[in-house]
């Protein structure tokens, strides 16, 4: 067993046994900056676009449709889905829970709202633009500037072919292109807060990023195919960056409008430098390990059919079977569900309770969301995700634990009675009365099958997993006007006990609350897009 297995049980106990350093306080006087900065390089300010009020949120949940092979993109549409997935598009303040109210009001420590959800609402993704000769700019690498929705140019020339060179042989993607985007994660933008944590957390933030993306493509008839697995130092040298500060993710080939032209690789290497706002930055044992162990053999892309041996296993016989109604349509187009979608923080009114179409709706579009695609699975191959609900207040449906059949469109009763005293008592955060949501949705995944099966890059393949299905959840939530809430602060193994998951090697890896929020809150919304 690798080192990301030791991490996976360290992370099931850290309920119980504290990973260190265990005195961590963070210095908020001294963080760094929600992105990264480039003083002195040129930007290009992103055009606006428009998205079509006909392009409704397709998660999933009716019949699939096949990207259209005539749509491509271009700048506009680029442009489009960075500011609705990463771009600022508000400021909120609102009366809730969670312990950074007081602070919200000062403008400096203000909450911007974004589409995808981030661990702490720390954003530490960043989103590269290796752009060819068939873009509208001459070739060469960007930065996406979140704050000023513009890109900023650290290298000019056509490098493409090196990261083509990077993803190798059998990448996933529209074939021949010269249009990727390249995710990174400046650990330090998380660490300083989680600490040794961090890596759980910001693999999550990989797969909310790529998860928004595929919804909001799919909607406009184009396909994201990810990559997790290609030459990740040799990207790290491209980019200028030292890969124990800051790990590449992920690479998006896109379908361009226009007949790219090949070049070879290039030994080229962005030069500018991101300059660090923390005067002190500390390192954890425990990312530098991860990141170590992940990108090691980072090239060797699991074979199809790799994943099998750590799918989940069929619902266990002799559960009670509870059927569910069709799920509730998402008739709301994506970009209205992304700008709706926030963190509830203590909101839910269990006087209100959820509909059972809308419970389906969210279980679901959350099943939807449990393949990548890309080089992380083909569809029709077995699920590696389990998705199971602690009912508190909806309609029809009497509280208890259950597993979700997504075959059968189905509940299957794993505990009875209600729920409401375990999720509170196993919960550390005060931002959240667990009872008061509708239900609590807990993804699990056999994160130990995972790694045994295609390595210790497994590990950013399981985050990436969960953090889709929360991303899904939440837009799906915000598509039906219902609030919602992710949290990894509870204690994993008194979930594994309570579901019986000790036979199954199955770990809940984060908790979604959903339900209805109490009326007429005390809030505040000024849209900057």
């Amino acid at each position: 067993m690798g080192y990301a297995h030791d991490y996976a049980a360290a992370i099931m106990r850290r309920g119980r046994v504290p990973m260190p350093p265990a005195d961590h306080v963070p210095n908020w006087a001294d963080a760094p900056r929600k992105t990264k900065f480039y003083p002195g390089v040129d930007s290009l300010p992103l055009p606006d676009a428009d998205y079509p009020a006909d392009a409704a949120l397709d998660l999933g949940l009716g019949q699939p449709e096949l990207p259209d092979e005539e749509s491509a993109f271009d700048l506009v549409t680029l442009s489009g889905m960075l500011r609705d997935s990463y771009g600022l598009t508000g400021r909120r303040l609102g009366v809730q829970a969670n312990t950074d109210l007081s602070a919200l009001p000062s403008y400096p420590l203000a909450n911007w709202s974004r589409g995808t959800a981030s661990g702490g609402g720390l954003y530490p993704v960043g989103v590269y633009w290796v752009s060819g000769a068939t873009g509208p700019v001459p070739p060469g690498v960007h930065y996406y500037a979140t704050r000023h929705h513009a890109m900023q140019r650290l290298l000019t020339g056509d490098v493409t072919g090196e990261v083509r060179a990077a993803l190798g042989e059998g990448a996933p993607g529209p074939g021949l292109t010269d249009q990727y985007l390249v995710l990174g994660v400046k650990y330090w933008q998380n660490a300083f807060k989680y600490n040794s944590f961090s890596f759980h957390a910001v693999s999550m933030d990989i797969g909310t990023v790529l998860q928004t993306w595929r919804m909001w493509a799919r909607a406009r008839g184009l396909e994201i195919e990810p990559a997790l697995w290609f030459d990740e130092e040799r990207l790290a040298r491209l980019l200028g960056v030292r890969s124990e500060e800051e790990g590449v993710f992920a690479v998006v080939p896109l379908r361009w409008t226009g007949t790219p032209r090949q070049t070879g690789p290039a030994a080229a290497s962005v030069r500018r430098a991101d300059v660090e706002r923390s005067r002190t930055v500390l390192t954890f044992e425990a990312v530098t390990g991860m990141q170590a162990a992940t990108s090691r053999d980072a090239a060797d892309r699991p074979a199809v059919g790799a994943l099998a041996p750590a799918a989940v296993a069929p619902p266990r016989a002799g559960l009670t079977e509870v059927p569910l109604p069709a799920p509730r349509p998402l008739t709301t187009d994506v970009r209205t569900a992304l700008r709706r979608r926030r963190s509830s923080f203590g909101r839910f009114d269990a006087g209100r309770p959820v509909a059972p179409d809308q419970l389906a709706a969210c279980l679901a579009a959350a099943a939807s969301a449990s393949r990548l695609g890309g080089d992380t699975g083909c569809v029709g191959e077995p699920a590696t995700t389990r998705l199971y609900a602690f009912v508190n207040h909806v309609e029809g449906l009497a509280p208890g634990g259950y597993a979700y059949d997504p075959e059968a469109g189905a509940l299957r009763r794993v505990t009875e009675g209600r729920p409401g005293a375990f999720l509170q008592k196993n919960y550390f955060l005060a931002n959240y009365n667990l009872e008061q949501a509708g239900a609590v949705l807990v993804p699990a995944m056999r994160t130990a099958a995972v790694l045994d099966a295609v390595g210790d890059r497994g590990y950013r393949l399981v985050g990436a997993t969960v953090g889709a299905v929360s991303q899904a959840v939440y837009t799906a939530s915000a598509a039906m006007e219902l609030g919602c809430g992710v949290a990894l602060g509870f204690d994993n193994i008194s979930y594994i006990e309570e579901l019986g998951l000790e036979r199954t090697g199955e770990s809940p890896l984060l908790i979604m609350l959903i339900g209805n929020e109490r009326p007429f809150p005390a809030d505040f919304r000024y849209e900057i897009a």
